[in-house]
């Protein structure tokens, strides 16, 4: 009789520790459409330390991305492609650290890795990180935290104006920025065209600058612009012919 009562009190603890952790694990299951990372910050709440990064974006401020920024670590990144991309984050799970927003904001940098050093590196991959401007950062979360989980998901970005592009380089070859992008964001094919020539593939040179050693000099300049959702919007004739290299100019949106 004893020996049925141990046994029966036995299973209904370790019913019961199962259904706690069930009870836990469930409780950190990231939401349907959301993923789960971590986030940290960089820079002063000027935002001196985000501008110029990885993407080739430059002032961040002129350029109407503002403090509204990420940098990406490598899995996220993607050499590059995501720049552009929005994303939504909130922090997650830190009943400690946690304030109750979220944030819209650009990728626009790069968080490397320190292979040096493969323990406490948030950007190594395959982490999923955001290093957010401090402003960003202290929106979503207390400052003193340092770090905290967070959910994110793709967004649509709504950008004011049509897409620019600033036109870098010299007789040689063009180097085309293409920014202020809405929609999806991340460039993934650009186009060119003289007012005498026909559509030339350009090819990605570093984060969205686009390159073609096509000499376009005195010509009107037309975009095609693909982003990775596969929409396509054509810009004609949005450089006249006496573009100037260092100049920006402005065509269609998505």
């Amino acid at each position: 009789m004893a020996a049925n009562r141990t046994w029966g009190l036995f299973f209904m603890v370790k019913f019961l520790s199962l259904c706690l952790i069930f009870r836990l694990t469930g409780s950190q299951s990231p939401p349907a459409y959301w993923n789960a990372a971590h986030a940290t910050f960089y820079g002063d709440m000027n935002g001196t330390e985000t501008m110029m990064g990885a993407c080739g974006y430059g002032d961040l401020i002129k350029q109407g991305y503002g403090l509204e920024t990420t940098a990406l670590s490598t899995a996220l990144f993607n050499n590059g492609l995501t720049c552009g991309a929005c994303f939504e984050i909130r922090c997650y799970d830190s009943v400690q650290w946690c304030l109750n927003d979220t944030i819209i904001v650009t990728a626009t940098n790069f968080c490397p890795p320190n292979y040096s050093k493969p323990e406490g590196n948030w950007c190594n991959p395959p982490l999923q990180h955001f290093d957010l401007s401090q402003p960003m950062f202290r929106k979503i979360a207390v400052y003193r935290a340092g770090i905290v989980p967070v959910l994110y998901r793709r967004v649509p970005c709504v950008k004011s104006g049509g897409v620019k592009f600033k036109i870098n380089g010299n007789q040689y070859w063009i180097l085309i920025l293409v920014y202020n992008v809405a929609g999806a964001g991340e460039v993934v094919d650009v186009k060119i065209k003289g007012s005498s020539t026909s559509w030339i593939q350009m090819s990605r040179n570093w984060g969205q600058n686009w390159q073609t050693s096509a000499n376009l000099i005195g010509q009107s300049l037309s975009f095609q612009v693909t982003t990775s959702d596969g929409k396509m919007v054509q810009s004609d004739d949005v450089a006249p012919a006496d573009w100037k290299f260092g100049g920006i100019y402005e065509g269609k949106q998505f």
